[in-house]
């Protein structure tokens, strides 16, 4: 797993376009490169920033939009088309407004479709279409992701992988259901710690004040139990995108000087 690489940005929205930028540079990178590329989306403010960011983004038309496979780190198991569900909150900032090619587009299962209620069987059918989706040469039960986004929250907790949470204790399987989560609501889909690190690049996302504790422990050498942020890791690259907000409680020595 790679060690953590920080990039601290003057404020959210600076934040935000610069990881939009990137993002695009990577996906045009990868489809170069394998002729497609695959990228995991994450919710809350920071996620739908970038991708706010990205559907403004003058350098946006160079990304093939059609080569482009889409998946979710987590979900709120919730009915179709809930304003809360991060797939509905991604359509609205971004999807809708971009020609991508329907099959390659992967929700999290809804809590009104053919598993009901049941998030642990949801769970179960979204982790075998990952595999389906998985190649011999990724060695692993998902995709090897381009780059996985996360947003970092207050707790520290990552996708739906929250301190002191059985879900973050798996070690096995790629998706679990979330049960009794400490942030509403508390029935959720998530990718799990070992999927999360069959990406070639993971991205942390932290703005604002309320992240700045956050950020401080996870990259403080905490563990994994009580700082699930401080174990996501990409195979290639780590990358801690943060506002001075976010990084006001770190060390200086963690990041460069220069700020964008």
């Amino acid at each position: 797993m790679s060690a953590p690489q920080l990039v601290v940005h003057r404020d959210k929205e600076l934040m935000a376009q610069a990881a939009a930028a990137r993002l695009i540079t990577r996906i045009v990178d990868a489809q170069a490169a394998r002729g497609s590329a695959s990228v995991v989306l994450t919710g809350g403010r920071n996620g739908n920033g970038l991708l706010a960011a990205l559907a403004s983004a003058p350098a946006r038309d160079a990304v093939d939009w059609s080569r482009l496979d889409l998946w979710w780190g987590d979900e709120r198991f919730l009915p179709a088309g809930h304003s809360d569900r991060n797939d509905t909150q991604a359509r609205a900032a971004l999807l809708d407004s971009v020609p991508l090619d329907p099959a390659r587009v992967h929700p999290m299962p809804v809590s009104d479709g053919v598993y009901g209620t049941d998030a642990d069987a949801a769970a179960a059918a979204y982790a075998a279409e990952l595999a389906a989706a998985a190649r011999p040469e990724n060695h692993a039960a998902v995709p090897a992701f381009d780059v996985l986004l996360l947003g970092v929250g207050p707790d520290t907790h990552v996708a739906s992988l929250f301190p002191e949470h059985p879900a973050v204790r798996e070690t096995e399987r790629m998706v679990v259901g979330v049960h009794g989560a400490p942030k509403p609501p508390p029935t959720r889909i998530s990718l799990t710690l070992p999927a999360i690190r069959s990406a070639r690049e993971v991205w942390l996302l932290a703005a604002g004040e309320d992240k700045a504790t956050a950020a401080a422990i996870a990259l403080s050498g905490a563990g994994e139990l009580q700082a699930p942020a401080a174990a996501a890791r990409g195979r290639s690259r780590t990358l801690w995108l943060l506002d001075s907000a976010a990084a006001s409680q770190l060390p200086r020595s963690l990041y460069p000087a220069s700020q964008a």
